[in-house]
């Protein structure tokens, strides 16, 4: 896929304006009606400035691609990987040691000299 996954895009699916709210509600993972509610609590308390700062957003931004993520849990996931980089590769990393001790597991029970593996195996020969 040629789309940055971790990019912030504008959210036509779920806009009610321009999709800046649905963007930034799928760039950090927060319910869109709290980005919608905080924007314009922001818009009175700037006197405005939120709401320019928005349609700026809204014309500089690239829409989100068709197909950017494949299900939910990608979606989910790659908005982990938005918000905490390093949590993500600590967590790949630890699947990565947990998959190489099971498979330095099952050579372990390969080769070793246990006879009752070895008949096993010598049956389904």
């Amino acid at each position: 896929m040629s789309a940055s996954r971790t990019k912030f895009y504008l959210d036509k699916k779920n806009a009610k304006v321009m999709g800046v709210c649905a963007g930034i509600a799928d760039y950090t993972g927060v319910d869109i009606t709290w980005v919608r509610v905080g924007t314009v609590l922001l818009a009175f308390a700037t006197s405005g400035w939120v709401v320019l700062a928005y349609f700026i957003t809204g014309w500089v931004a690239s829409s989100q691609p068709a197909g950017l993520y494949e299900d939910a849990d990608d979606a989910k996931f790659w908005q982990g990987v938005r918000t905490n980089t390093r949590r993500s590769t600590a967590e790949v990393r630890s699947a990565f040691r947990d998959i190489d001790r099971r498979l330095a597991d099952i050579e372990m029970m390969y080769t070793s000299r246990n006879s009752r593996l070895a008949d096993e195996i010598d049956s389904l020969r």
